[in-house]
């Protein structure tokens, strides 16, 4: 278990640590030469259950609240240390504010210094802290008078920590691994440690990991876990982690910082947040407030941008938007404080929800309906609900890599809501199973309406039809759909081109007589220069206009193409020249080649060569540069299957 205190300047708080775990957390010269704590000092105290307790202490002057919250993140249990003296004074409710804004709920308050005071002071500071604590999480939490000089009530406080440590509910290991860092430092003979508590999963000795936002790469050579040397490090426990490789150094970790699984390091300036104002505040805040925002040990400036009308008053609990100076590593359900920019007071604070928040249409009531969702507590809650709302899909590797979920965990949850995956161009979304039914519904009727009023048509558009459908899928995953056996074999994807798999494109009898006597002139060894309309309508004594309206008709029905203007190809012929120019290009010094080279293997004309090739640039197959092309692999099957590589 870890212990954090908390409280005001001079209350006694090292003191207590020292007379509970024998250990001077004051380590720095100024801090011995002030009397006071300026920064984070730890100690530890092993329990009669062989476990051990970590205890963060947190300097007490105002001018140090900002290391207060890098000590109070990822603590199980707090102790709020007030002077029995003094009695409630202000970083004791600053501190308790900060500690509820942390969602802490487990806790004591140690009443020190009680032998300088006589018992009817002691009772009166207690109802006192009683009072004070009723609206705050700590509500109820026991007064326990205590004096670090005479040791009166400090074995009696020690056994109520151990006893909270018994209850403490181990933290689960299955989440991604990530470690808020709260010093960074050079030990002689290991090199660069950092210390701080491991918030979720665990890390092992010779583990791969990511110092993020900064996202340089790094190898743990060893671990302390509770002041005790370790074979991993475990959610929930204070470790030392010494760290090595390319650029790794203690100036190139600094507080703030996470050492993370690589599957986590994505760093965000934008987060979607619950957030809350202190009831204490004298004023709404409104647009674009300046901030100071606290997450784990980071101190970051930001911006806060209202996803409402009216500004937030005192008290109120809204959804809003946080615009950060510079990126920062999260996770969805971080809690943070806010403090105003002259660091003299918490104004407010809540929780992430949302990591990759946007930029447009944030006020939108879809925009609030996934909120709702997304800020609840339990991944699969959450999941659930985003699923059920517009857009009515989830990126599955960003929703897990966000809540820092670990793979056994999140494939769980996605099991036990049954959800239906789709991949496609390196995404992986999720769909609910009865939004997978209706889309497919849907997509079968839309190609079966199409076909009934296009019957000459080979099928409909890829693009019209992907935003036809709802959910509107992202494009490469809308591909992979199509080609799913999930849809078992009754839609083809030709092209460009979708249809149901029994549907056939026929021309009518006069039409198929037509086709059947200019096919010929357009095919084999004239397939790669076949005549123009005018030349076929003057070979066949016919009618210009019958043999353009004819050659028009085919090229909606994908059996030719027009590459210029009334000069018609067969679509294989174009998949051929398609895989020539991909053949060329693979033998050419850097993939380029001219229109010589795709002329002299065609056997043609330049005029033609040049049309051809044009006629590829616009539909993206070739890239040109000057003379030269390359070929645009992802193009390759825009007509017909991809040449083999």
């Amino acid at each position: 278990m870890i212990v954090g205190t908390a409280g005001h300047i001079d209350h006694g708080k090292s003191s207590l640590v020292r007379a509970l775990t024998g250990v001077d957390t004051d380590r720095l010269k100024e801090e011995k030469a002030r009397g006071i704590s300026i920064d984070l000092g730890f100690a530890y105290a092993p329990a009669p259950d062989g476990s051990v307790l970590g205890f963060v202490d947190v300097p007490g002057h105002e001018k140090f609240v900002h290391t207060m919250l890098a000590g109070a993140t990822g603590v199980d249990f707090v102790l709020l240390v007030v002077a029995a003296d003094d009695g409630i004074m202000p970083q004791t409710r600053e501190h308790l504010a900060i500690l509820d804004m942390l969602g802490l709920e487990r806790g004591t308050v140690a009443l020190t210094k009680c032998d300088m005071v006589a018992p009817e002071r002691i009772a009166e500071v207690s109802a006192e802290i009683d009072n004070l604590l009723a609206s705050s999480q700590l509500a109820g939490a026991e007064v326990m008078p205590v004096s670090s000089v005479t040791g009166a009530g400090v074995e009696h406080l020690r056994q109520r920590l151990f006893e909270a440590s018994a209850v403490t509910a181990a933290r689960t290991g299955e989440g991604g691994f990530r470690f808020a860092v709260d010093r960074s430092f050079t030990l002689s003979g290991a090199g660069t440690v950092v210390t701080g508590i491991v918030l979720s999963g665990e890390v092992a000795i010779g583990d791969r990991v990511v110092v993020s936002p900064s996202g340089r790469a790094a190898r743990v050579r060893s671990i302390h876990a509770q002041n005790r040397a370790a074979e991993r490090g475990r959610a929930g426990e204070r470790c030392a982690l010494n760290l090595s490789g390319d650029n790794i150094s203690k100036d190139a970790i600094a507080r703030g910082d996470f050492v993370l699984t690589p599957e986590l390091h994505a760093p965000t300036d934008r987060i979607d947040v619950s957030f809350r104002l202190l009831a204490s505040e004298k004023k709404p805040i409104g647009q674009w407030t300046p901030l100071r925002l606290h997450h784990a040990a980071s101190d970051v400036a930001a911006r806060l941008v209202l996803l409402g009308d009216d500004p937030i008053a005192p008290g109120d609990e809204v959804f809003a938007q946080l615009v950060l100076e510079k990126p920062i590593a999260a996770a969805v359900g971080d809690r943070f404080v806010a403090r105003d920019t002259t660091a003299q007071r918490t104004i407010g604070g809540g929780a992430f929800v949302d990591l990759r928040a946007p930029t447009r249409k944030r006020r939108t009531p879809e925009r609030r309906a996934i909120l709702d969702a997304a800020a609840r507590r339990d991944p699969a809650d959450a999941l659930r609900g985003l699923l059920a709302t517009a857009p009515f899909f989830v990126d599955l590797d960003a929703f897990a890599r966000d809540r820092a979920l670990g793979e056994q965990s999140f494939a769980g949850v996605a099991r036990d809501l049954d959800i239906v995956e789709l991949a496609g161009g390196g995404t992986r979304i999720g769909l609910a199973r009865e939004t997978f039914a209706r889309l497919v519904e849907n997509l079968v009727a839309t190609l079966a309406a199409f076909h009934t009023e296009n019957p000459d048509l080979p099928g409909l558009g890829f693009e019209r039809l992907r935003l036809a459908l709802e959910p509107r899928l992202p494009a490469p995953v809308f591909r992979a759909l199509l080609q799913s056996p999930a849809l078992g074999g009754r839609v083809s994807l030709d092209g460009a081109w979708a249809r149901l798999a029994e549907h056939q494109v026929r021309l009518q009898p006069e039409d198929e007589a037509l086709w059947a006597r200019i096919a010929p002139m357009i095919s084999d060894a004239e397939r790669f220069r076949p005549p123009r309309v005018r030349d076929i309508a003057h070979a066949l004594d016919l009618r210009e206009p019958d043999v353009r309206r004819l050659m028009k008709l085919l090229g909606r029905m994908g059996k030719v193409d027009e590459v210029a203007h009334d000069h018609f190809f067969l679509r294989p012929t174009v998949a051929e020249m398609t895989a020539i120019a991909a053949d060329i290009a693979s033998q050419a010094p850097k993939g380029e080649f001219t229109a010589a080279q795709f002329r002299d293997r065609l056997d043609n004309g330049r005029k033609v060569a040049i049309q051809i090739l044009e006629f590829f640039d616009r539909h993206g197959v070739t890239f040109r540069r000057g003379d030269l092309r390359r070929i645009n692999r992802h193009r390759l099957d825009l007509f017909g299957a991809p040449p083999a590589s």
